[in-house]
């Protein structure tokens, strides 16, 4: 067990196994040393966090539906580095989408893709230190409350 395993462990963090693509486009590209990660919805297997900031969701509940994403993440990360988290080298950027109503406030989104930065910043320390936007959707694929992408560096 490397490193990275080890913290993932100590975290009380489990990666699951990497979600196969529900249309035409790829979980992840790598061009040079970069991947870029499609976006990664709230659902694990069976257990799913959907819904709406300001309706169905409190801004806690969407900060888990992001560490739903962020584990999601992790997993196609491990995919594309061959099993070996210790080869990313850098989170770059974070995109995340927060279905929610146009009544939640502009502070609630960034504080629920939170939920997916932590986990970076905990996994990777400062190489998981990146560049973000949150925004807000009125929909999200397969009723998801969370969906982030993600650009990496890799060795």
């Amino acid at each position: 067990m490397n490193a990275i395993d080890e913290k993932i462990a100590k975290l009380g963090l489990e990666i699951p196994t990497p979600s196969t693509p529900v249309a035409n486009y790829v979980p992840y590209v790598i061009t040079g040393n970069l991947v870029f990660i499609s976006g990664q919805v709230s659902i694990i297997g069976d257990d799913a966090i959907g819904g709406r900031l300001g309706e169905d969701l409190t801004v806690e509940q969407g900060q888990k539906a992001a560490s739903y994403s962020a584990l999601n993440l992790l997993a196609q990360m491990k995919a594309a580095c061959g099993g070996d988290l210790t080869r990313v080298k850098r989170i770059v950027k974070l995109g995340g989408f927060v279905q929610a109503l146009p009544t939640s406030t502009a502070i609630d989104v960034p504080k629920v893709i939170n939920g997916c930065s932590d986990i970076m910043v905990a996994v990777f320390g400062d190489k998981g230190r990146h560049a973000r936007f949150a925004v807000s959707a009125p929909s999200l694929p397969r009723d998801a409350a969370v969906e982030i992408d993600a650009i990496i560096e890799i060795e």
